[in-house]
């Protein structure tokens, strides 16, 4: 990888704070050798933690946050004390210009928050996204978005959700042209909320973006491979990855008592061992670590707060990587095709044959 910009990293969060967070930055920085990062925390415990990795504190700045934003923190309380809180200053830095990129295991509410209030979103676009990578049984991992940040969105929110998944998958799963699909409650083009339908129709239309819109998708074929990107309001796309989460424990939890139950449980056991662990591989979410905010004028990664060492380190894989294909850039060529074609009037009229609504100000 060629010389990589500065990347900020809120220590303190997650669930194991200043351990996990610099052993991740240490394992991305052994991966990436060009790698340079602001770590952002607690002085004394980020030292202590260095200690052990010499490389990474050879390729460090250490900045002292005297506060950290806690788990049960309101948005509005961190936004507060933000000025002095690891998290906010990480983000503070990418603003200045001091990093490229900000990276943080710690509350998501306030680091979204946070982030839209110090980077504001890019012209274009009215809200940013959450967008995550999960598994799938195809070549491909499927990039799903909006996973929370909006509880509700409109049509026009899920068309710039869609284009910056595009640009996403584009920049990540080095793709051309991304298969790019709404959630629904089926596939037929009657289904769904006018929202659902309206957006639609503005995809079909919009034949000039790098994308291939290949209409409406239901929860169970997320997983199949069928599709790169899916789009959805955020109240949906939450609940969708927290149940796949729980199946996917359910599953091994499963199997774990299935092959304890009895001597000959066990023995089918060793002999299923090397499927079992590609199957362990495939489920752990640290292998896909790194949710990213599309949207905004920087880049800013969320960590699980359960990551380890590792996931946290695909984390900070991810940000590197969207820096280096400088995804700011990808999505606002995207969002200016998608605005001419508003302009011309081509493909604007909702499912009740009312126009779509026009480009925002910038804001």
């Amino acid at each position: 990888m060629s010389q990589q910009p500065r990347i900020a990293i809120d220590a303190m969060g997650g669930d194991e704070g200043v351990r996990v967070m610099i052993a991740g930055a240490a394992l991305a920085r052994h991966r990436h050798d060009g790698l340079r990062f602001t770590l952002f925390g607690d002085e004394a415990q980020i030292a202590v933690a260095l200690e052990n990795h010499p490389n990474l504190r050879a390729a460090s700045d250490v900045v002292h946050a005297p506060n950290v934003v806690a788990a049960t923190d309101k948005p509005s309380q961190a936004m507060r004390k933000s000025k002095d809180t690891s998290m906010g200053l990480a983000i503070q830095a990418v603003k200045a210009g001091k990093a490229g990129a900000a990276v943080s295991a710690g509350n998501t509410g306030a680091l979204m928050a946070m982030a839209k209030l110090a980077l504001r979103t890019m012209p274009g676009i009215d809200r940013p996204a959450l967008a995550a990578l999960l598994p799938t049984l195809g070549d491909n991992d499927v990039i799903m978005l909006d996973l929370g940040a909006n509880t509700e969105s409109d049509a026009r929110n899920l068309v710039q959700f869609a284009v910056m998944g595009a640009a996403y998958a584009r920049s990540v799963l080095d793709l051309e042209r991304p298969r790019v699909r709404l959630l629904n409650i089926g596939t037929e083009d009657m289904k769904g909320t006018d929202e659902i339908r309206d957006a639609a129709a503005m995809l079909r239309a919009a034949t000039s973006l790098p994308m291939q819109f290949d209409g409406f998708i239901e929860g169970d074929k997320i997983s199949t491979g069928e599709t790169d990107v899916v789009v959805t309001e955020g109240f949906a796309g939450n609940i969708a990855l927290k149940t796949a989460e729980g199946t996917a424990r359910f599953v091994t939890d499963v199997l774990r008592n299935a092959f304890t139950s009895s001597i000959r449980s066990k023995i089918g056991f060793l002999i299923s061992k090397p499927a079992m662990h590609l199957l362990k591989h495939h489920l752990d979410p640290n292998n896909h670590n790194g949710a990213v905010f599309l949207g905004l004028n920087g880049v800013v990664v969320k960590s699980h707060g359960s990551a380890n060492e590792k996931g946290v380190a695909n984390a900070v894989h991810v940000a590197a990587r969207l820096l280096e294909e400088d995804i700011t850039r990808r999505i606002g060529e995207d969002l200016a095709n998608i605005g001419a074609l508003a302009s011309n009037g081509n493909g604007t009229r909702g499912s009740n044959g009312a126009a779509l609504p026009k480009e925002q100000p910038v804001k």
